[in-house]
């Protein structure tokens, strides 16, 4: 299992870091909205595909072509954390070493948004200290990193451990009887 998890792992995790590295540049043209977004959440799930392969793998390698939907869930969820730890890894990477000033204009663009829509000003000081604290703490960067693509990749883990899931053969027991006499 640990042979699967690994070589699924790695190949999703290196293609999110991958595509992070080649659209990060592009950022400014693609907005901080939705075709972003877009952009980026569709890399995830291209990543992600590599979890069903993964757990596919695994039932037919491993399992003698069966597989529980635990079983299955448990490598689809090591797999989501392998390639998301790639992810965050890379982000930190780009952030701290390339763009240490993207988030300054993240977090002004939030800022801005927040008091456009008509926050108040407690709502939009808090907004700006959690913008600072995330900007500044490599942790609190990781951490929030972490929570993009976790989520689709375990979305993608619970699809593929449903749909691969697949139970050992019973045999008919006249055909038990049978060979016994």
């Amino acid at each position: 299992m640990k042979k699967t998890i690994l070589m699924f792992g790695v190949i999703s995790g290196l293609i999110s870091a991958a595509f992070m590295s080649a659209t990060v540049p592009f950022i400014d043209n693609l907005e901080h909205g939705a075709k972003g977004l877009v952009v980026g959440y569709t890399g995830m799930v291209l990543a992600f595909l590599l979890i069903y392969f993964g757990i596919r793998s695994y039932r037919e390698n491993y399992g003698g072509g069966v597989i529980s939907f635990w079983r299955g869930f448990v490598i689809g969820l090591s797999i989501t954390v392998l390639s998301s730890l790639f992810y965050v890894v890379t982000w930190e990477v780009i952030f701290f070493k390339f763009m240490p000033h993207f988030m300054d204009g993240y977090a002004a663009h939030a800022v801005d948004a927040a008091r456009a829509a008509g926050k108040s000003a407690a709502q939009v000081a808090a907004l700006q200290q959690q913008m600072d604290t995330y900007i500044h703490n490599p942790l609190a960067n990781g951490a929030m990193t972490f929570i993009e693509p976790f989520p689709v990749g375990l979305l993608m883990t619970l699809i593929s451990a449903g749909i691969l899931r697949r139970k050992a053969p019973v045999e008919p027991t006249g055909a038990v009887e049978a060979a016994s006499v």
